[in-house]
This record gives C-alpha cells, sequence and structure tokens, in this order.
C-alpha cells in the first residue's frame, strides 16, 4: 500500500493530515524546526532541527534525505515560501513530478486543475509525486517524539528580520471572506471593504491586480491560480469582474455574494447572490446592517 509523506515547516498541518489519512497507508511526517514540537497524528515523525538564528530553507538537504518516497507515494507540502523552497528541494532529490491546487487526492490517482481551473487532469500515481496544498488546520492527538534526522544543511544564518505590517493570512482557513478588486480605485477605499469585513468577522483578501499591481495587499491575501485556494462558507466578491484566473480560486466556496457596478461582470454567473451597485454605497449599508 502507498503511504503519504508530510514535509512541514509550521504546525497548522491538519488538513494535509487529513488527505494522507484518507489515501489509507502510513503517513508520515518530516517535521522542520517548531513544528517538530507539535507534529500529531501522524503514524511516524522524522524531527529535523533548526540552530537558532538559521532559515528554515538552510535544512532543505537534511529533509531531502530524510523523505524516501516509493512507487505510488504522495509527498504533500505546505504553500508557504519555507515549505516551497524545501519542496523543491525533495523534488530535485528524488526527481518527483511537482502538482499545485489539487482538487483530489485518492490512493492511486490525483486531480490537478489545469489552465487556470478551465480542465482537469488525472493522474495516476504509478509513480511518486509532490503536491503542494495550502496547509491549516491543528493536527489531533499528542505530538510523537519522533526520530531526530541527522545531515548537515547550509551554513546560511539570519542577518535581519524586517517584519511586514500587515499580519500574516490563513485564507484556506477562513470561514468568511470579503475579496476586493479592481472596482476599488484607491488604497484609501479600502477601508470600506475592511470595515465590513470587521462587522462580518471575515477575513479580507484580494484579486491579483491589487496584490501583485498595485501592492495594495501582500500576496499572501491574493485568491487565484497562482495565490491561494479558498472554500469559505461565504465569500464576498467587492468590484472583481470574475475572470478565470481568479475565480478557480474561490469556486468552491459554499455560498458567494457578488458586488459590481456592471450588470455584465462575469462573476455574476459565479455568484448565488448578486449586487448591481456602486460599492461606495453597497458597503458602508451592508456593514451597518450586518454589524447589528
Amino acid at each position: 500500500m502507498s503511504n503519504t509523506w508530510v514535509v512541514a515547516t509550521q504546525p497548522a498541518i491538519g488538513s494535509l493530515l487529513e488527505l494522507g489519512r484518507a489515501r489509507g497507508g502510513d503517513v508520515i511526517v518530516v517535521a522542520v524546526g517548531d513544528a517538530a514540537a507539535k507534529a500529531g497524528g501522524g503514524d511516524r515523525v522524522i524531527r529535523v532541527e533548526v540552530a537558532a538564528g538559521t532559515p528554515l530553507e538552510a535544512v532543505a538537504p537534511v529533509v531531502a534525505a530524510h523523505v524516501d518516497p516509493q512507487p505510488g507515494d504522495v509527498v504533500l507540502t505546505g504553500s508557504g515560501s519555507a515549505d516551497r523552497a524545501i519542496a523543491g528541494a525533495v523534488a530535485a532529490r528524488h526527481g518527483l513530478p511537482v502538482a499545485r491546487g489539487v482538487n483530489h487526492v485518492a490512493t492511486d490517482e490525483v486531480r490537478v486543475p489545469r489552465y487556470g481551473g478551465i480542465a482537469e487532469e488525472t493522474v495516476s500515481l504509478e509513480k511518486a509525486i509532490l503536491l503542494v496544498v495550502d496547509a491549516h488546520g491543528e493536527t489531533e492527538g499528542e505530538a510523537a517524539a519522533g526520530e531526530p534526522a541527522e545531515g548537515d544543511g547550509y551554513a546560511a544564518t539570519i542577518s535581519g528580520i524586517d517584519p511586514g505590517t500587515s499580519q500574516q493570512a490563513n485564507l484556506p482557513a477562513a470561514r468568511r471572506i470579503v475579496a476586493c478588486g479592481r472596482g476599488f480605485k484607491a488604497e484609501s477605499e479600502l477601508q470600506l471593504a475592511s470595515d465590513l469585513a470587521v462587522s462580518i468577522g471575515a477575513e479580507l483578501a484580494c484579486s491579483r491586480p491589487l496584490a501583485e499591481g498595485s501592492g495594495w495587499f501582500p500576496r499572501d491575501r491574493y485568491i487565484g491560480v497562482s495565490g491561494s485556494r479558498v472554500a469559505p462558507d461565504i465569500y464576498l466578491a467587492v468590484g472583481i469582474s470574475g475572470q478565470v484566473q481568479h475565480t478557480v480560486g474561490m469556486k468552491d466556496s459554499r455560498v458567494v455574494v457578488a458586488i459590481n457596478s456592471d450588470p455584465q461582470a462575469p462573476i455574476f454567473t459565479q455568484a448565488d447572490y448578486g449586487i448591481v451597485g456602486d460599492l461606495h454605497e453597497v458597503l458602508p449599508a451592508l456593514t451597518a446592517a450586518l454589524g447589528r
């Protein structure tokens, strides 16, 4: 029976463990740094210690040496920057194909979106594969003592830290999301969306242009084909046109509410409820009504 390897640099890997358990076989966690102290729920845990002042990415060769995927195995890792860097080392060492944004993981196959989510490819697991998946959720059970990993990483140290001004988002775990698009013409207007998000206990997110074009949002709040994929209970799309590059990231939302001044905007074809109107009028009205 094939096994699942979970490479973790942070403890919130409940969703990865759930995927592994659903496949059957053993779930082997290779936990890096602080994640090792909280990695519960795996059948086996390999601990990769990281010295103080050393970036997590520096132990990539150690992780790669202790992951031993066999034909049919799946290697799962999160989508954080350190996860992706270490995943690259694992894939390179073992010659693994890499896929992101997987829709379905089974014992013998995975389904992967292609062409921005327009098509879906079924990949047979005759060989091992590495999947980059948005990780979230707490683990269950006590953290295993684990096996210490041996080996040397790169001789790298952290010389300085420049923290961001915004709190890092975990959009895949959010149950309510207010997402902003190019309907916002000035950064100051985002306060309207922020007020609404606070009133309903939602995370604030955006489409790609506001993260990589305007720079109004950090990249971890961008939803779309190369950003986060989410499935909240409620998704409010404000000023978002609804191009497939964005909708592929939110199509699994339970309820979608679209707010746009253009009645022909494609986002309305994805919405359960639509409001045609000026966001400067609609958002304050919703905030006042829903925040009571």
